[in-house]
C-alpha cells in the first residue's frame, strides 16, 4: 500500500475514533444514524485494509482502487439507509429503488467483509438465515417450518429491526465496545503493557515455575487492556514464552500456558472483550453488576492455570530462575501510574453508577494525564497513535457485530431460539449437567468457524432461555419437595397434573418432585416459575445461564482443531500447532469446571459471603484436580494418589453439601502433607 494511502487511512482511523468519543459525550445524532455511521466507517476500513484474496498484493494499484470503491459504496449505502427510514414509513413501509439498492449493497457488503475477515462460516450462516425466512423455510416440515416473508419485509427487518444490522448489537459495538477498545489502546501507548510484564516478573519471577506464573499474571492484567485472546497471546507471549522455555518447560507446554492464560483475558473484568456488553443488553442486567460478579470466577480460572504450571514445574523438578533485579518499585516506575490510576478511576466510576460510556471516556483522559507521571508521557504523537490503534483493533469486531445482527434478527423473527431451547430441554430431560454438555459441544462446533463473540451471541440466543429455566426449576423442585407451593402455584401445577391435588399439601420425595417438574410442558413450567421463583433468583439464573454460555464460548481459542490463541502461541514457541493446542486445552480446564459452579451454586448471586465460601472450596478442589490430572503435587503421585486427588477435588466442588466439601478439603490437605513429607525424605 502506498505511503499516502497508509497515512490517509491512519487519518481516517483517528477521525472515526474522535467522532465516536464526541458522540459518546454529546449524542447529537440518533441511535440509528450513529450505528449506521459506525458500520460505514469500519466497512470502508475493512474493505481497503483486507484484500479480496490472500494472493492480492496490497501495493497493486487496481485491486486497491477496486476495494476502495467497494468500501465507499457500502459506506454510502449505510448512510443513505440511516436517513431513509422516515420516508420508508411515510410510504407505508415500501422501499424505493434507491432504498433497495442501498440495502442490498449494505447486506452484501456485510457478507463479503465478514468473509474476508473471519472466513466462510459467518457469511454462509447469514445467507442461510435470510433465505430461510424468505424462501426455503416453508419447504421443511416439523418445528422449524416457517411461512416465507416477502423479500421487501425481509430486507426492511434486516436493516431496521431491533436485532438487525443497525439494532441492539450494533449499538453495543458503536458505544461500549469501541470506547473500551480505545481505552485499551491508550493504555498500551502509555507504557502500561511494559508495567504489566515488569510487575508480573517482580511478583512471581523467583517462584517455582515462575516464568509460567509470570505469563498467567501478565495475561490476566493484559486482558483488562485488550479483551482479545489472540492479541493478548501475541503481545505478552513474545516475552513470556521464551522465558518459560529458558526455565526448562517444553515449547508446546509453554505455548499452551500462554494461550490458556490469554484466553482468561476475555473473562477478566472490567472489559471482558465485547461479551460483558452484549450480556448486559441480552439480560437487562447492568454492566456494573456483571463485571462485579465476574471477578471471582476469573480469578479462579487464572489460579487453575497457575496450579497446572507449578505442578508441572515440580514434576520436571525445575529450579526457580535467578532474579533479574526487577522489584515492585522498578516495575511501577515503568508505567504503573498510567495503569493503576485509570483502572481505579474506571472501576470507581462504574461502582458510583456512571454509565460505561462515561467511564470509558474519562478513563481515556485519565490515561493521558497519569502518563505524565511515568517515563512515557503521552504527547500529541502518542495520542494520535493510540486513536489510530484503537480503530484498527476494532475493525473486525465492528463488522462482525453488525453482520451477526442479520442472523440474530432471523432467529428472533422465526422464533428459532424458543424452538431450540425446547429441544435442549427435551434432549437433556431437564438435567442441567446434560444440558451443559450439549451446549459445550454446540459451542465447540460453532467456535470452529466463529470468533468468540459471535459464537456467544448465536448460542445465547438459541439456548440461554432453556438453561435459565432449568436453573430456576431447582427452586421449584425444592418448594414442591418441601410442600411449600402457594395456592396460585398449586393451581398452575394442577393444569398439567390434576391427580397431584391431594398430595400438594405435604412434602413430596425429592426425586419424585424432580421428575414431576422436569416433565412439565413449557406452557405450564413458565408460569409456575413466575409464581414460585423470586425475582432476584430468576435474575441470578438468567445471569448464570449467559455466563455459562460466555465461558464455554471461549474454548475455541484453546481447543483443536481450531485453537486460534494456541496456534498463535505455537508460532512464537516454535512448537507443533496441534501439540500446543492439546496442551492449552488441558490447561484451560477451568473453562469447563467453573460453569458447573455457575449452574449449581450461588457463585453469581451477588451474596459476597456465599461467593467467597464457594470460591475457597473451589480453589482447593481445582488444585486437587490439577494434581490428579498431572500426577504430581510436590513430587509425583502414584495411581492411588492420583485417584484420591481427583476424588477429593470433586468432593470440594460438590454443591450444597458442606460436609462433603470439608471432607474433600481434609483429604486434599492430608494428601499434600504426605506428599510433602515423602519429598523431604532422602532417597
Amino acid at each position: 500500500m502506498p505511503d499516502w494511502a497508509r497515512h490517509a487511512l491512519t487519518g481516517l482511523s483517528v477521525a472515526i475514533a474522535l467522532g465516536h468519543l464526541y458522540v459518546a459525550l454529546y449524542p447529537v445524532v440518533s441511535e440509528l444514524t450513529r450505528n449506521a455511521l459506525h458500520y460505514a466507517g469500519f466497512a470502508f476500513l475493512a474493505a481497503v485494509a483486507t484484500p479480496m484474496t490472500r494472493r492480492t498484493r496490497r501495493d497493486a494499484r487496481w485491486p486497491l482502487i477496486a476495494d476502495a470503491v467497494f468500501g465507499a459504496a457500502v459506506a454510502v449505502s449505510a448512510v443513505w439507509l440511516s436517513q431513509a427510514e422516515n420516508a420508508i414509513y411515510a410510504r407505508g413501509v415500501k422501499l424505493s429503488a434507491p432504498d433497495w439498492a442501498a440495502a442490498i449493497v449494505s447486506i452484501l457488503g456485510a457478507i463479503e467483509l465478514t468473509r474476508r475477515l473471519t472466513g466462510l462460516v459467518i457469511p454462509t450462516l447469514i445467507v442461510l438465515a435470510i433465505t430461510y425466512v424468505a424462501v426455503w423455510g416453508s419447504w421443511i416440515g416439523g418445528v422449524f417450518s416457517f411461512s416465507g416473508l416477502s423479500w421487501e419485509t425481509v430486507i426492511f427487518r434486516s436493516i431496521y429491526g431491533d436485532d438487525a444490522m443497525f439494532g441492539t448489537i450494533a449499538r453495543i459495538s458503536s458505544t461500549y465496545v469501541f470506547l473500551f477498545i480505545i481505552f485499551g489502546a491508550f493504555l498500551l501507548q502509555s507504557g502500561a503493557g511494559e508495567f504489566v510484564i515488569a510487575l508480573a516478573r517482580a511478583v512471581a519471577g523467583k517462584l517455582v515455575g515462575g516464568p509460567g506464573i509470570v505469563a498467567v499474571i501478565a495475561s490476566g492484567l493484559t486482558g483488562t487492556i485488550s479483551g482479545s485472546a489472540v492479541a493478548n497471546t501475541a503481545s505478552t507471549g513474545v516475552i513470556t514464552i521464551p522465558l518459560m522455555k529458558k526455565a526448562g518447560f517444553k515449547p508446546a507446554f509453554a505455548g499452551g500456558v500462554e494461550a490458556a492464560s490469554s484466553t482468561g483475558g476475555q473473562l477478566m473484568p472490567p472489559i471482558m472483550g465485547a461479551g460483558a456488553f452484549v450480556m448486559a443488553s441480552f439480560t437487562g442486567i447492568s454492566y456494573e453488576t456483571i463485571v462485579a460478579v465476574a471477578a471471582l470466577p476469573a480469578l479462579l480460572y487464572f489460579l487453575s492455570v497457575a496450579f497446572f504450571v507449578r505442578i508441572e514445574a515440580k514434576r520436571l523438578d525445575l529450579a526457580p530462575m535467578p532474579s533479574d533485579g526487577e522489584t515492585l518499585a522498578s516495575a511501577f516506575a515503568k508505567g504503573g501510574a498510567s495503569f493503576v490510576v485509570p483502572i481505579a478511576l474506571l472501576i470507581g466510576l462504574l461502582v458510583s453508577g456512571f454509565t460505561p460510556t462515561f467511564a470509558a471516556v474519562y478513563g481515556i483522559l485519565a490515561v493521558i494525564g497519569s502518563s505524565w507521571l511515568t517515563r512515557t508521557p503521552m504527547g500529541p504523537r502518542r495520542i494520535w497513535a493510540a486513536l489510530a490503534l484503537g480503530t484498527r483493533n476494532m475493525v473486525m469486531t465492528a463488522v462482525l457485530l453488525v453482520a451477526v445482527g442479520l442472523i440474530v434478527n432471523v432467529i428472533a423473527t422465526a422464533g428459532i431460539g424458543n424452538t431450540f431451547s425446547l429441544m435442549i430441554a427435551n434432549w437433556s430431560g431437564g438435567n442441567i449437567l446434560v444440558a451443559l454438555v450439549l451446549i459445550a459441544l454446540a459451542s465447540l462446533i460453532l467456535g470452529m468457524g466463529l470468533p468468540v463473540t459471535a459464537a456467544y451471541i448465536v448460542l445465547a440466543t438459541l439456548s440461554a432461555p432453556a438453561l435459565a429455566g432449568m436453573i430456576s426449576d431447582r427452586v421449584v423442585i425444592a418448594a414442591l419437595s418441601a410442600g411449600e407451593l402457594g395456592p396460585q402455584a398449586q393451581a398452575v401445577l394442577m393444569l398439567a397434573s390434576p391427580d397431584l391435588m391431594p398430595r400438594l399439601a405435604g412434602p413430596i420425595p425429592f426425586a419424585e418432585a424432580q421428575e414431576i417438574v422436569r416433565g412439565l410442558p413449557l406452557e405450564v413450567a413458565s408460569p409456575l416459575r413466575d409464581q414460585v421463583v423470586p425475582a432476584e433468583a430468576a435474575l441470578a439464573a438468567l445471569l448464570s445461564a449467559h455466563m455459562i454460555i460466555f465461558w464455554l464460548s471461549q474454548d475455541s481459542n484453546v481447543t483443536p482443531p481450531v485453537a486460534l490463541a494456541a496456534f498463535t502461541a505455537a508460532a512464537i514457541a516454535k512448537s507443533p500447532a496441534m501439540a500446543t493446542g492439546v496442551a492449552s486445552w488441558k490447561l484451560a480446564k477451568g473453562l469447563y469446571i467453573v460453569p458447573v459452579l455457575f449452574a449449581y451454586t450461588p457463585l453469581l448471586s451477588g451474596d459476597p459471603l456465599a461467593a467467597l465460601t464457594i470460591f475457597g472450596f473451589a480453589v482447593v478442589g481445582i488444585y486437587a484436580l490439577a494434581a490428579g490430572l498431572q500426577g504430581c503435587m510436590e513430587r509425583p503421585l502414584g495411581p492411588a494418589g492420583r485417584a484420591l486427588a481427583l476424588a477429593a477435588g470433586v468432593a470440594c466442588l460438590w454443591p450444597a453439601a458442606v460436609a462433603v466439601q470439608l471432607a474433600g478439603v481434609a483429604a486434599t490437605a492430608a494428601l499434600f502433607a504426605w506428599n510433602l513429607r515423602a519429598r523431604r525424605q532422602p532417597a
